[in-house]
């Protein structure tokens, strides 16, 4: 693995400070990006358990997949915020920050003074972010969500799976949608406060983050009168576009996504030119009504080749094309490799993971991947630089405020 980032004062966010009372997936996502370009991200923790995140398994070295995933290059400070000592500290630090994140239980935000326009009245050069389940007004204000709950919601579930049985986006897709709208909230109002001198509050919710990604079905539905139906690994809008098993029993799957495409998929991989003038599969969508035709003629020719061969020939003749691999042959994945795409970086206890580096490449800019933080490891030392002497920690810790 190549060498880890330059310093963090050498990044684009350096100098921006984020205080962060964040747990589970969809804030510490927004904020470890913020952290990859450079951003101080101060993270609030529990005292004691920390972020129940770091529960959700052991399978890292003893620490769980979420948190280290999300949370590499942050500093961990553990306050009682319920005390009024750990309040009076998380004032002190909002007092020195650029923007506040939260992804409190609903209403939380509110009854401990953290809300957008309390914020604003006392700290007014403060950016602070809420996100929420269903958003902080409306009808579904004081109701949780987590990801599979707005998976349902927004109808996702009922257009995945196969046509016997709906199923769940197998990653925390409204989570990950909501973390990346955040993220890119955040330093939108970054650029309004440093080019106008505006101080704009940001709100993402969960249910409206996958809302926007639903857009597509949704038009569909409208104005079709029936949604895409679930087709399993097959598109419910375009054909061919799907998975074939092969003669070595391995999957395959090939997208065509034109009629220049489908017209060399039917002369050199079917060796059937003359399908191009059948009506049946003349256009994109006489094929998908089609389509049961269309895969038997695919999955037969398939069927009689090896997946190997079969991609080659795909390949030649610029069919796009790929096997369907597991999660280990992902890790693997010749394209991560030869793009450098891999670093190590340091989790609680001494050991190393090896991590992926942010998708978006920043010419001349190596981002940040430092230690994934213990719980609380940065306490005393965020303290100290807010003027604490060793006595008042140590008091602070007695009455259990850290």
């Amino acid at each position: 693995m190549a060498e880890n980032a330059a310093p963090a004062d050498e990044l684009p966010l350096s100098g921006i400070t984020v205080v962060s009372i964040e747990q589970a997936v969809a804030a510490p996502f927004a904020t470890r990006q913020l952290a990859d370009l450079g951003a101080r991200v101060i993270k609030v923790e529990r005292p004691g358990g920390g972020d129940f995140a770091r529960r959700y398994d052991t399978t890292v070295h003893g620490q769980s997949s979420y948190f280290v995933w999300l949370n590499r290059s942050k500093e961990s400070v553990t306050l009682d915020l319920k005390s009024e000592q750990g309040r009076q500290v998380l004032e002190e630090l909002l007092a020195q920050a650029d923007v506040f994140v939260q992804n409190l239980a609903p209403g939380a935000a509110a009854r401990m003074g953290l809300g957008a326009d309390e914020l604003a009245e006392r700290f007014p050069s403060l950016i602070p972010c809420s996100v929420t389940g269903y958003g902080s007004s409306g009808p579904w204000a004081d109701r949780k969500a987590y990801d599979l709950l707005v998976q349902c919601q927004t109808g996702l579930v009922s257009l995945t799976g196969s046509a016997r049985e709906a199923a769940r986006v197998g990653v925390s897709i409204a989570d990950i949608a909501a973390g990346m709208y955040a993220y890119s909230g955040i330093l939108t109002a970054l650029f309004a406060r440093a080019t106008r001198g505006s101080v704009r509050a940001v709100e993402v919710s969960l249910f409206e983050a996958l809302a926007e990604w639903m857009s597509q079905p949704a038009y569909y539905t409208a104005y079709s009168g029936a949604q895409p139906p679930r087709v399993g690994t097959r598109h419910a809008t375009i054909a061919p576009y799907g998975t074939y098993t092969a003669a070595d029993g391995k999957d395959v799957l090939l997208s065509v996504q034109n009629e220049r495409e489908w017209a060399a998929l039917c002369e050199r991989f079917l060796g059937a030119p003359g399908l191009t003038d059948d009506p049946r599969f003349a256009t994109g969508s006489a094929r998908v009504s089609h389509r049961e035709e269309v895969d038997a003629l695919l999955a037969g020719r398939i069927a009689a080749s090896d997946s190997g061969e079969v991609m080659e020939l795909l390949d030649a003749i610029g069919i796009a094309n790929a096997p369907v691999n597991d999660v280990k042959q992902f890790l693997e994945h010749p394209v991560l490799a030869g793009r450098d795409r891999w670093r190590e970086v340091s989790v609680p206890g001494g050991e190393t993971v090896a991590a992926l580096l942010p998708p978006v490449d920043l010419a001349g800019t190596a981002p940040r991947m430092d230690a994934v933080p213990a719980v609380g490891e940065h306490t005393e030392r965020i303290l100290a630089q807010l003027g604490y002497t060793p006595d008042r920690i140590d008091a602070l810790r007695a009455h259990g405020a850290i």
